[in-house]
């Protein structure tokens, strides 16, 4: 899968952006020609760039990017890695955390690619539901652990802003993969190494 770097932007792309967001601002009833709005298409179209910057990078490749042969055995945990996405159902931003953790079977991981891998998957239009387990299958099938296991815990602006309108509600979903899921002690020992 290619991989683009945050500062680049596809010119064509973000020029067919910008003129959409421009035809919406006018639907809106706002004048795109005022001196404020002249260049809000183009930055509008470089920030859903880089808001879904994830559809351009693998999560399995960002693991196994950095992969040390380790007779470690017992669990790794990775917590309150912020995260960033946008709802598919409204494109409004979720914002949350994510804790993240695994049972090598002979090879780790650099720790910076377990939040690289959130970021991967939270950088497209989504579900939390469906993020918590793009995470933990990426994981898994890049490091062929023991087990995975991830918990997200995030409060969704479409929620808070519009809607229902309960701003303090959160959403928390969780996935496990291998000894996480067999095993209750196990579970049980990350949850309340994350404080839950």
């Amino acid at each position: 899968m290619a991989y683009r770097k945050i500062e680049e932007y596809d010119a064509a792309t973000t020029t067919e952006i910008a003129a959409h967001i421009k035809e919406i601002l006018r639907l809106l009833g706002e004048d795109p020609e005022r001196e404020g709005l002249l260049k809000t298409p183009e930055r509008v179209a470089k920030a859903m760039q880089f808001l879904t910057q994830g559809y351009f990078q693998d999560g399995k490749v960002i693991v196994q990017s950095a992969l040390f042969q380790e007779p470690y055995n017992h669990m790794v945990i990775v917590k309150d890695i912020e995260l960033f996405s946008l709802c598919e159902h409204h494109m409004l931003p979720f914002i949350g955390k994510a804790h993240v953790a695994y049972i090598p079977k002979g090879q780790i991981t650099g720790l910076s690619k377990i939040a690289r891998v959130v970021e991967t998957y939270a950088r497209r239009l989504q579900v939390q539901e469906r993020l918590t387990e793009q995470i933990r299958d990426s994981i898994q099938d890049a490091l062929n652990p023991l087990g995975v296991a991830v918990v997200i815990e995030a409060m969704h602006t479409c929620m808070s802003m519009r809607g229902v309108q309960k701003s303090n509600a959160v959403t928390t979903t969780s996935a496990f993969s291998g000894i996480f899921l067999k095993s209750d002690k196990t579970r049980n020992e990350f949850l309340q190494l994350i404080g839950k």
